[in-house]
């Protein structure tokens, strides 16, 4: 099986809970999502406008010479061979790609938080995630080498002023942050990865996960205090194809359980 990596679970889901990591790369079964508030993403949309095509020199004098070329763009990787005969690709969506006047490039995340270096290491997963992918692209996948820059904006607002009785505002540092390229650290950790999710038994749960503890707790009630009678719970199926959960959908021939990981698996039962 040829399981999907998404960057950012490599950074924030990987780090929080192996076990959820496992169930969502696995069987497809993600963590409830969480409506991020919609000022975040209002901030992160202006940022990214706000670059679009500068040169470095004019926003980070840190960065070699050259201009942000392209946002929010989609990459692939080509597969990498696992354990177990399984294996693995990389895709996602990058915030910022640069190219620089030498012809190398780099690839710039932006977020609204203070700079530590916890955070640099985490992130870095995730920028040398996307560098992989830019330098070994899947079938017809974006292509852009060699990548010789890494790094994040952080915004870190710690000022409110007002211009006019219509409009307030807040400002703040703007703190270049490079992340070094290590390319050995990833592949070691990649292959960390792939041993996980190349076994059939999952990870321990994380102890502070608050996912698993839920589960924990409530996987011996039923909805409502009453049993399912002889309705066969969707998550008992497993997909044929790749092991996954499955769900319930409707077709052209009516009723079908489909794997929830489709359109990379296209595993079926009849109902």
């Amino acid at each position: 099986m040829n399981f999907k990596l998404s960057p950012s679970d490599l950074t924030y889901l990987y780090e929080g809970c192996k076990f959820c990591f496992w169930l969502k790369v696995r069987r497809g079964i993600g963590q409830p999502s969480m409506p991020m508030p919609g000022i975040f993403s209002a901030i992160a949309g202006r940022q990214k406008g706000f670059y679009a095509d500068k040169r470095t020199e004019a926003f980070c004098p840190a960065l070699p010479p050259g201009k942000v070329i392209l946002g929010e763009k989609w990459v692939e990787s080509k597969a990498l061979a696992g354990s177990n005969g399984h294996s693995c690709y990389i895709k996602g969506k990058f915030d910022a790609v640069l190219e620089f006047d030498d012809g190398s490039y780099g690839v710039i995340d932006f977020k609204t938080a203070s700079p530590s270096d916890k955070k640099a290491e985490m992130y870095g997963r995730q920028l040398h995630a996307y560098a992989y992918a830019l330098e070994n692209p899947g079938v017809d996948a974006l292509h852009l080498a060699p990548v010789k820059k890494l790094g994040l904006i952080f915004f870190e607002p710690d000022t409110f002023d007002q211009q006019s009785p219509e409009r307030q505002f807040f400002s703040g540092r703007v703190i270049w942050t490079e992340v070094a390229r290590n390319d050995d650290s990833f592949t070691q950790f990649i292959s960390e990865v792939m041993q996980i999710i190349g076994s059939e038994a999952p990870p321990q749960p994380g102890s502070d996960c608050a996912w698993c503890r839920y589960r924990d707790e409530t996987k011996d009630m039923t909805l409502g205090g009453r049993s399912q009678g002889n309705k066969v719970p969707s998550e008992t199926l497993l997909c044929p194809q790749c092991n996954g959960s499955m769900t319930l959908k409707k077709g052209k021939y009516g009723e079908f359980w489909s794997c929830r990981r489709y359109p990379d698996c296209k595993g079926t039962r009849k109902k």
